[in-house]
């Protein structure tokens, strides 16, 4: 009898892929110049739009790419500007949808439409808020509708990705991996949740007859996330890897000198005002992302291990077992977070994460997200902190970090640092500690005088608390998640803070002009330092001058109870 070949894992597949990555990059990046003749296909002459919609992305002229689409009006062009393949819509090429009358002009046409009035001026689309629009020729006019089909903004490729290499039967489309991971992001889809979506579409009534790709639609999902990623970040025509977290966003609005700060070789940081050039860290932990134990931990593939925002996995092991697990007592109250540091969980693997964002705009820090193997043991807290400020950060001098225990963490983190083999720390960083202002409440009163972001001189206005509405958004994959192998678990964590921080990223501009506009108007209207000074004297004059209410019995009173507690004093002496 003839013996059975070994049946390969998706991971084996995996290992053979890791080899053609850069040939399928560099096939994704030729399919973004045009051809050399630059024809149209249908009457060969100049063609100026590509439609990645149609089969093969063809390129059209004007008038056939009009005519080609008159079935298919919710496709999406793109036209060539000498450059690259600008995104642009039918509307640019001529196309007029006739809603009635069977798809034929209306016979009776009237100069104005005022069938629909808009309520709220405000809310109407402006031409810069339509990323399609490049310019005047287009414009909304009345006799217009915009029409949103079903599709959405669907601007997804149709080209086929193979599932195995030598004799491929299995080919996914660019546009169902684009859904896929847009499901994900947005609505927490599970692969098997997606697949099962598919095969009912195919089938309503008998979808269990549709052949099952729910293995392979996970592993291509993994391998177009990362050729995504690689692109979006610029490795694509470079020959160099990348590095511990270059896959990952930074804050564009916080400083980082060479990057969004350009400042000669003797001008300092720390000149004043200092608050000018200080980063403001937030920490904290998520225990809803969980992670079980993987079935088999042996047999895993890493695609981006330390790429983006988790950190990397052997620095993070050998960190945690050169670190001793030291129980402090707490010099304040009774948390939570610091009685359950060491707590551990039976069969997870991980009882969630911690990490780091910028305070000011909710924005994770690179490669500064770690897993919880019990609670937020301060060895996990230190790493994640230690790792957050050395990114992009060569020069700064000055750093605030808020965190729920700061009164306890803060205590021994310099020598924590010092004594670790894996951990590092600029030595010219001045750590102001901070507490956010809703679990300040929770602490002594001593804390709140030393920790409330109110009186940390510079820090503006922060609550400390941004780290809270970040969880959100991982909560969403966080169940699907939590059965996942451990790379394919972090790449998707991976993915989706990228995803944050971009829509961070997007949304800032408006964010930050409403804010100075605030901020304006709050200067106009606070009185000045030397009206608060004046105020209060007036109010310690106005005291003053006014006669007493104590009478002679309140001071014969008040003189007793001296004397009776000098007395007691005196006998317990």
């Amino acid at each position: 009898m003839a013996k059975h070949s070994k049946i390969q894992s998706q991971n084996d597949y995996l290992r053979q892929w890791l080899p053609r990555q850069e040939s399928y990059l560099h096939h994704l990046l030729d399919r973004e110049a045009p051809p050399e003749d630059r024809r149209c296909i249908i009457c060969q002459q100049d063609g100026v739009y590509k439609c990645q919609d149609c089969l093969g992305e063809p390129l059209y002229c004007t008038g056939c790419c009009r005519s080609q689409h008159c079935s298919n009006p919710f496709h999406w062009i793109s036209q060539w500007n000498g450059r690259f393949f600008e995104r642009s819509c039918l509307a640019h090429v001529g196309l007029i949808i006739h809603l009635g009358h069977d798809g034929k002009q209306c016979p009776v046409v009237t100069d104005r439409w005022n069938l629909f009035e808009e309520d709220e001026p405000e809310d109407l689309l402006e031409p810069e808020d339509l990323p399609f629009v490049s310019g005047p020729e287009f414009q909304p006019k009345e006799n217009t509708m915009v029409i949103v089909d079903k599709s959405g903004v669907h601007c997804l490729k149709i080209f086929p990705f193979p599932a195995s290499f030598n004799r491929p039967k299995t080919v996914f489309t660019f546009r169902v991996l684009n859904d896929f991971l847009l499901d994900s992001l947005e609505c927490g889809t599970s692969a098997m949740n997606y697949y099962s979506k598919l095969r009912r579409m195919t089938s309503s009534m008998f979808p269990h007859l549709v052949p099952d790709r729910y293995r392979e639609l996970m592993r291509v999902a993994r391998q177009w996330r990362q050729l995504k990623t690689m692109k979006w970040h610029g490795f694509g025509h470079c020959s160099d890897n990348p590095s511990t977290g270059e896959l990952a966003l930074c804050c564009p609005a916080c400083p980082q000198p060479g990057i969004n700060v350009l400042l000669s070789e003797d001008e300092s940081l720390d000149d004043d005002p200092s608050w000018k050039y200080t980063w403001s860290f937030v920490m904290d932990g998520n225990f809803k992302a969980e992670h079980l134990h993987p079935i088999k931990p042996f047999d895993e593939g890493w695609l981006s291990d330390g790429l983006g925002f988790m950190v990397g996995k052997d620095r993070y092991k050998m960190h945690l077992a050169e670190a001793a697990d030291t129980v402090e007592k707490s010099s304040c109250n009774n948390h939570q977070a610091v009685n359950q540091a060491n707590a551990a969980r039976h069969k997870l693997e991980s009882t969630g994460i911690g990490g780091v964002a910028c305070a000011r705009h909710g924005c994770f820090v690179p490669h500064s997200m770690v897993d919880f193997q019990k609670g937020e043991r301060q060895a996990t807290s230190t790493i994640k902190h230690s790792r957050a400020s050395w990114h992009n950060m060569e020069g700064i001098t000055r750093a605030v970090t808020f965190y729920d225990i700061n009164c306890q963490y803060n205590k021994h983190f310099r020598v924590r640092v010092d004594r670790s083999r894996f951990l590092e720390m600029a030595p010219q960083l001045t750590i102001i500690p901070g507490i956010g202002l809703w679990h300040i409440h929770g602490h002594q009163d001593s804390c709140y005088v030393r920790y409330a972001s109110n009186f940390i001189e510079g820090i503006g206005r922060i609550d400390g608390e941004i780290m809270e509405t970040l969880w959100a958004r991982l909560n969403l994959i966080s169940p699907a998640a939590r059965g996942m192998s451990s790379p394919h678990r972090k790449e998707c964590l991976d993915y989706q803070m990228n995803d944050s921080n971009f829509c961070k990223m997007i949304c800032m501009k408006r964010t930050l002009c409403r804010k100075y506009k605030l901020a304006r108007n709050g200067i106009s209207e606070t009185p000045s330092k030397k009206e608060i000074e004046l105020r209060l004297l007036e109010e310690g004059n106005a005291r003053n001058a006014a006669p007493s209410r104590r009478s002679v019995a309140t001071w014969i009173s008040t003189g007793l109870a001296i004397e009776e507690a000098q007395i007691a004093l005196l006998i317990e002496v």
